[in-house]
């Protein structure tokens, strides 16, 4: 099978895995490209140092980057969110987590200290630009690494997502309405007035005859990146408002837990599923009520619950902090490149140390899923065959 592995792993920060993503070097080729020969037209006398000084720029936005989605993610764990990864890409970055009890104010603080971080290390470039002198290389890769940072960090406070400035936009609207779903559509389309806007702004330098076509292609490829990631808050709002009727209770089945390798005598017999759990007490499998009986009595003792049970598809589970949520939490277990046939549902046990401190509660069977979305559609008068 291929690997699922966003990327080279280069470190694990409390516990998270850290990742330099397969695009992140079309990135750095492209700053090399562009601010090499900017260097070289200064300073011609370095000839191929120029370039490297580009390389060695790349690198410090890449740890500008990181720096970036390490305060999302500690600052989430702070938060009580169960972060999976940190990826540096094409896009700049990402943090990948799991919130079930997340909060207008919790996320409102995970996305402000992204570019808050930003924001500290472009003053303590500007600080240090104060107290040094020349133009040389070291210099001038402080002045990039100032500017840069000073940049992303206030155009990622912009007010629209995919933004983090779109995700305290959200918030906001999160709790005054009290709807998750009518803050994400609100943040997604002030989304798109601010891709909008991105292009208006690199448009009129060269309407009048002061930019050049390269920015304006440059910036119509951010503004491109901005209307594809509000246009898919807007549609997450909007199925969120219509999944807020099927409640994660409607459609779970209890289920109850055990080792791996517990043999199947000492398995629960009643009508519940049993989710195995691995070494490091994550779910790997589920034996289907019943199963037992294929072993005969005899044996059982002896053989392993693992050996009558049904493997769990990777990522196939959700943390619901209450049951009675809708059923969006579990979502994102069903998609991959495999769609699975269940998914574990989990919850956060008390006082459980990361990253599995939670206790199986049940599983959503895919068809179970799909009954109650055709019956919900039905309800609102809703085909879910066009939509």
């Amino acid at each position: 099978m291929p690997s699922t592995s966003p990327g080279l792993k280069i470190a694990t920060l409390r516990g998270v895995p850290v990742y330099i993503g397969r695009s992140w070097p079309i990135i750095a080729l492209v700053i090399v490209a562009l601010f090499g020969p900017q260097v070289a037209r200064l300073h011609p006398e370095w000839g191929a140092g120029a370039y490297l000084l580009a390389a060695a720029y790349a690198v410090l936005l890449l740890v500008s980057v990181l720096a970036h989605e390490a305060a999302h993610a500690v600052v989430g764990q702070a938060c009580g969110y169960r972060v999976n990864r940190i990826v540096a890409d094409l896009w700049g970055g990402h943090t990948a987590y799991d919130s079930p009890d997340a909060t207008p104010g919790h996320s409102a603080l995970v996305a402000v200290v992204g570019p808050l971080t930003n924001l500290v290390l472009a003053g303590a470039g500007w600080f240090a630009l104060t107290q040094s002198s020349g133009d040389g290389a070291g210099h001038l890769l402080l002045l990039a690494f100032t500017f840069s940072n000073g940049f992303v960090g206030l155009f990622n406070l912009l007010p629209g997502l995919p933004l983090d400035g779109g995700f305290i936009v959200d918030a906001l609207v999160w709790k005054v309405t009290g709807s998750r779903a009518k803050g994400m559509k609100a943040a997604g389309w002030c989304g798109r007035i601010v891709a909008f806007a991105v292009v208006l702004w690199a448009l009129v330098p060269v309407l009048r005859g002061e930019g050049s076509t390269w920015n304006l292609m440059w910036f119509a490829l951010i503004a491109m990146f901005l209307w594809r990631g509000a246009s898919t808050a807007v549609t997450v709002g909007t199925n969120r408002e219509f999944l807020s009727g099927i409640r994660v209770a409607q459609v779970m089945r209890p289920a109850v837990s055990a080792a791996a390798d517990t043999p199947v005598s000492a398995l629960a017999e009643g009508p519940d599923p049993v989710v195995l759990l691995g070494a490091s007490n994550e779910p790997v499998a589920v034996v289907p009520p019943g199963a037992h009986v294929r072993v005969p009595l005899e044996q059982r003792d002896r053989v392993p619950a693992s050996a009558i049970a049904e493997a769990i598809v990777s990522g196939a589970t959700a943390i619901v902090a209450d049951t009675q949520a809708d059923i969006t939490a579990v979502l994102p277990g069903f998609e991959g490149d495999t769609t699975p046939q269940l998914v574990v549902v989990t919850q956060p046990a008390p006082a459980a140390a990361p990253p599995h401190g939670e206790q199986v509660i049940g599983v959503v069977l895919l068809s179970d899923l799909e009954r109650a979305l055709q019956a919900h559609a039905g309800a609102q008068g809703r085909d879910l065959r066009t939509t």
